[in-house]
C-alpha cells in the first residue's frame, strides 16, 4: 500500500485501547471474520490484553494484511482524518443532501474520532478510499503552485486519465529510466479536482521479515505526484518529491 503521513505514532495497542469493543468486534468478526472465539462483551473496556493475545496468535500473513487497514484507521481518527473523510462524504452524497445531513450529524454526536473512524469504515465504505487520500494530501509539505491556467473544466475521464499516466509514465522512463507503468486516480473535493499519479519506481531490495526470517526481498515501489487543480481560481498545485524540473 502507499504510505500514509502521520504525526502521531501508530501502536496497534493504542487503537484497541481508544476503541469501544462493540467496534472491534464488528471490525473483526463482521468485516474480517477473525477472532470467533473471542468475547468482546465480556472484555474490559480500555484493557486489550485478551484481545491482543488472540490477535498474536493470528498467521503473520493474515495480521500484516488487517495491520494495514487499521494503520489506515488510526491515522484517520484525528482531526484532519475526520475533515478528510466528511469531504469525501460530501461528495458521494451529493445526490441526497439530507443523508450527507444526518451523516455529519451521527457523525459529530460519537464520543471520539477512533469511533467516527472506525464507524466511517464499517458503515460508509465508499468514503474510505477518498478520505485516505485527501488526508495524505492533507499532510504533503513543498507544494508548488501555477498560476493563470485558465478556468476550464478539468478532464476527469478515463481516456484523460490514461493518457495523463501515459505522458508522465513515458517522461520519467525517458529522463530518468523508471516511471514505465504509471496509474492516476482523479478526486474531487470542494470544487477542487486532485489527480494522484502512481508511476513505478526503481525496482528495488527491502529488508524485511518474512514468515520470521529476517532477509531481503526485491521490489517494485510506485512513487507519487500529485497535482491539485482549481477552475475556479486558474492555479495548479503540484507536490513531487524530486528534480524541481
Amino acid at each position: 500500500g502507499r504510505p500514509m503521513a502521520n504525526a502521531r505514532h501508530y501502536s496497534l495497542r493504542s487503537l484497541f485501547r481508544n476503541m469501544p469493543n462493540a467496534l472491534l468486534a464488528r471490525f473483526f468478526q463482521e468485516r474480517m471474520g477473525l477472532l470467533p472465539d473471542v468475547d468482546f462483551a465480556v472484555l474490559p473496556e480500555t484493557h486489550p490484553d485478551a484481545l491482543f493475545t488472540a490477535w498474536e496468535g493470528l498467521p503473520e500473513v493474515t495480521r500484516q494484511k488487517v495491520d494495514a487497514e487499521c494503520q489506515e484507521i488510526f491515522t484517520l481518527s484525528s482531526n484532519k482524518g475526520i475533515l478528510a473523510i466528511i469531504d469525501e462524504a460530501e461528495w458521494q452524497m451529493r445526490a441526497n443532501l439530507q443523508a450527507f445531513d444526518t451523516f455529519k450529524e451521527n457523525l459529530a454526536g460519537l464520543p471520539n474520532h477512533f469511533h467516527r473512524a472506525m464507524t466511517t469504515y464499517l458503515d460508509h465504505h465508499e468514503c474510505w478510499k477518498g478520505a485516505t487520500y485527501f488526508h495524505h494530501a492533507d499532510t504533503l509539505p513543498y507544494w508548488r503552485k501555477r498560476k493563470n491556467l485558465g478556468h476550464y473544466p478539468a478532464a476527469v475521464d478515463n481516456a484523460s486519465l490514461d493518457q495523463l499516466a501515459e505522458k508522465i509514465g513515458d517522461y520519467f522512463h525517458r529522463t530518468e529510466g523508471r516511471g514505465k507503468n504509471c496509474v492516476v486516480e482523479c478526486l474531487r473535493r470542494n470544487g477542487l479536482d486532485y489527480y494522484f499519479a502512481f508511476p513505478e519506481d526503481y525496482s528495488r531490495h527491502g529488508i524485511e521479515w518474512v514468515k520470521g526470517k529476517f532477509g531481503r526481498r526485491p521490489h517494485n515501489p510506485a512513487f507519487e505526484i500529485v497535482f491539485v487543480y482549481s477552475p475556479l481560481n486558474g492555479t495548479l498545485d503540484l507536490n513531487y518529491r524530486g528534480n524541481p524540473k
